[in-house]
């Protein structure tokens, strides 16, 4: 597939290219890198023509979108879509500390805040550190424990922002599903960005949340899809599974993703990559590196060609659904 080919976002107006950047890394997610590094690696997506950037407060207490705004100064803003997140504001601490999986000091803390003045704080922070004037997309960032604050002041917030035109879309951001198919029921969403629950390894995302994306033309930007390490770097000691190290059962299924791909000769990456493309409800993938080349990798391996026999394999051996559409 094209990975520069340019598709709606679900009803936001917004165009983006199916690869794009999770900016997560940049931010020292499993390790700090330098700020030029950083730079580069944002340098180098832009380069290839990839238009959508995510970051969030989160991702290094502020470091990412520090960093995104360094790289972005003189881009034209009409070149890209850029993605941040609400739900977090950072609040000062007395001396820096480590930002949780985000490596190096922090002199900021994110504490959850999904209140409506909060949300127009943390569009307000983002915009500073970014240094732009508008963001494309904001996510109500990881309200797992938080519905009622989420939709009854963050929405209303987020909604108010997309109606004044300083945001183009408004989406919520999380790693389940379960919870994203109540925004879909409960609001005017234009767009989600799921992590993690549809992939090689965990199609759970198609019981209810992605046929209801396609009915209500709610674009999903597919986070995760290498399962934040493992499906990437292999099924090794240490391999990382929803940002923890992957349970057996993980590994002994990746394991045997692997032996298929293997097989074929099919690069698991691409494998990965091009599998969720299948289903009509994913727009685009926002897989993020610390490396300038990882970039390049990521956009190669959609262009890979993966025959027909890898997937049947991979249904016949049971390790896909049946109901999972296939490339």
């Amino acid at each position: 597939m094209n990975p520069l080919e340019k598709v709606a976002l679900g009803s936001s107006g917004l165009r983006v290219t199916r690869l794009g950047l999770g900016c997560a890394s940049i931010g020292g997610l499993y390790g700090d890198i330098p700020e030029n590094q950083a730079v580069a690696v944002v340098h180098h997506a832009l380069s290839l023509g990839l238009n959508l950037l995510d970051t969030a407060p989160l991702y290094g207490s502020g470091k990412s979108e520090l960093r995104l705004g360094q790289a972005l100064a003189g881009v034209p803003c009409d070149s890209y879509v850029l993605a941040s997140k609400v739900g977090r504001v950072l609040v000062p601490t007395e001396q820096d500390q480590q930002a949780g999986i985000f490596a190096g000091p922090a002199s900021h803390q994110p504490v959850f805040d999904f209140s409506y003045d909060g949300v127009m704080r943390s569009f307000e922070d983002s915009r500073k550190r970014l240094g732009v004037e508008r963001i494309d997309i904001l996510h109500i960032h990881d309200p797992d424990n938080h519905w009622q604050e989420a939709i009854d002041h963050a929405y209303p917030a987020l909604d108010k922002l997309r109606g004044d035109g300083v945001i183009g879309a408004v989406s919520a951001g999380m790693n389940q599903w379960e919870m994203l198919a109540r925004f879909a029921r409960a609001g005017d969403f234009d767009c989600f960005l799921l992590a993690g629950r549809y992939s090689l390894l965990d199609q759970s995302a198609l019981d209810e949340l992605l046929p209801l994306c396609v009915q209500k033309n709610i674009g999903i930007m597919a986070g995760g899809t290498y399962n934040s390490g493992i499906l990437a770097k292999g099924a090794r000691p240490g391999a990382t599974y929803n940002y923890r190290e992957a349970p057996p059962n993980i590994a002994a299924r990746a394991k045997s993703l692997e032996a298929v791909a293997a097989r074929h000769q099919v690069d698991l990456r691409a494998a990965a990559s091009q599998f969720v493309f299948a289903h009509p409800a994913i727009t685009c993938i926002i897989p993020g590196t610390r490396r300038p080349e990882r970039v390049q990798e990521n956009f190669d391996v959609l262009t890979q060609e993966i025959p027909a026999s890898f997937w049947a394999d991979l249904r016949a051996e049971g390790l896909v659904r049946d109901d999972a559409p296939l490339p």
